[in-house]
């Protein structure tokens, strides 16, 4: 969804040393004008109130050359301090202990990370590590409140554009257009394709950072899984334990329908999209330097991450579905689980690293497991 345009980029310069409003000029590839920015807010910190001039010193073809020459809208994350990790080698060598299945060394480097919301383009990224940077003076400078109100604010712009993105309808009215009518399903479906989009890009840009769960949950819309990881963190319960049943013990299956019939909290998390969610950026983190150069690293992950989108439109919150909906989708969850195996297989194989054998070995286990309760969930719908 986002237009990633740091490889065309050939130079830039980002501009806030006026409180408030962010400009720049971007020279893409191929291109004889720039692109100028004009964007409401300000950078973080770092560089908030200086310029920031930057080039790439190896430009190639790719996508951002249909960009908007004028970019009006907000901002969203400027800075130039956000941390990655990245290959501490030579290119020739990073890809020579690829094949050899060595392990390639990694250092925590300095990234730069420009994005806003366009209004015409939606969503622009720059990240890289790799970029000259020539910072200017600070003409004015944040203090650290300043800078937390900021990020709130690009919060609630990302939280805006996945809004749109998603294009949540509300649940049909009564008397409206029968629940199994043909157009229902088509949107629905065409709902939990775009949550799985959304869900993928929030994985993407959150992975990382320490309170990755919360912003997540919040700019997704999760009102509801904010409050009950609220609640927990002070002790007053937690996610999964409203799930079970107030006369039972907690054990490892989770309730059937029991989410559909509840109606005081309308995106109420569900423990299978919760367990997915689990696996999935497990799945990131075990297999994050193998994803650029081995296929099956990449289908593991995008495969759990659809896993734990698609549950998301299939089974949280409490607005009523179609039987048949939620069928369809477990359906389609249980193929992607089947990839995921066998992605999770093969990358077992190839494994030379005891003790990440061992981590994968244990994904893959519940990776089936989630299956298997996914399997017994169709069933149950299936004989309501």
């Amino acid at each position: 969804m986002a237009h990633r345009i740091d490889e065309v980029l050939v130079r830039g310069e980002i501009d806030n040393t006026q409180e408030g409003k962010t400009t720049g000029w971007l020279w893409l590839l191929g291109r004889s004008e720039p692109v100028t920015l004009d964007l409401v807010g300000d950078c973080w910190r770092d560089l908030a109130g200086a310029r920031l001039k930057f080039r790439n010193q190896a430009p190639r073809r790719g996508a951002g050359e249909e960009l908007s020459r004028i970019q009006k809208g907000v901002v969203g994350d400027m800075t130039a301090s956000r941390k990655a990790k990245v290959p501490d080698c030579p290119l020739d060598e990073f890809a020579a202990r690829c094949d050899a299945g060595e392990d390639v060394p990694l250092v925590w480097k300095n990234s730069l990370y420009l994005e806003w919301f366009s209004d015409v383009d939606g969503r622009v990224v720059i990240e890289t590590t790799d970029f000259e940077l020539e910072l200017s003076d600070n003409e004015w400078r944040m203090d650290s409140d300043a800078e937390e109100a900021q990020k709130l604010a690009n919060l609630q712009a990302m939280r805006d554009f996945l809004e749109g993105v998603i294009g949540r309808r509300p649940a049909t009215p009564e008397g409206g257009r029968p629940k199994d009518d043909e157009f229902e399903w088509e949107e629905r479906l065409k709902e939990s394709d775009r949550l799985t989009d959304a869900y993928q890009e929030v994985l993407e840009k959150y992975m990382d950072d320490p309170d990755a769960e919360q912003k997540e949950a919040f700019v997704m819309g999760w009102d509801g899984l904010l409050e009950a990881m609220a609640a927990e963190s002070e002790g007053k319960g937690s996610v999964s334990p409203d799930w079970l049943d107030e006369d039972s013990e907690e054990d490892d299956e989770p309730e059937s329908e029991s989410w559909m019939d509840e109606d005081d909290d309308p995106f109420k998390a569900h423990p299978l999209q919760l367990e997915a969610h689990e696996l999935a950026m497990r799945s990131y983190d075990l297999v994050r330097e193998d994803s650029r150069e081995i296929p099956d690293a990449c289908e593991l992950t995008s495969a759990l991450t659809k896993v734990a989108a698609k549950l998301a439109g299939a089974l949280n919150g409490t607005y009523e579905r179609e039987t048949g909906y939620i069928l369809a989708i477990l359906k389609r969850c249980q193929q992607w689980l089947n990839e995921a195996l066998a992605a999770c297989r093969h990358l077992i194989e190839l494994e030379s690293d005891n003790d990440k054998e061992r981590a994968l070995e244990s994904l893959r286990d519940e990776v089936f497991l989630l299956r298997q309760r996914l399997t017994d969930l169709r069933k149950e719908l299936k004989g309501s």
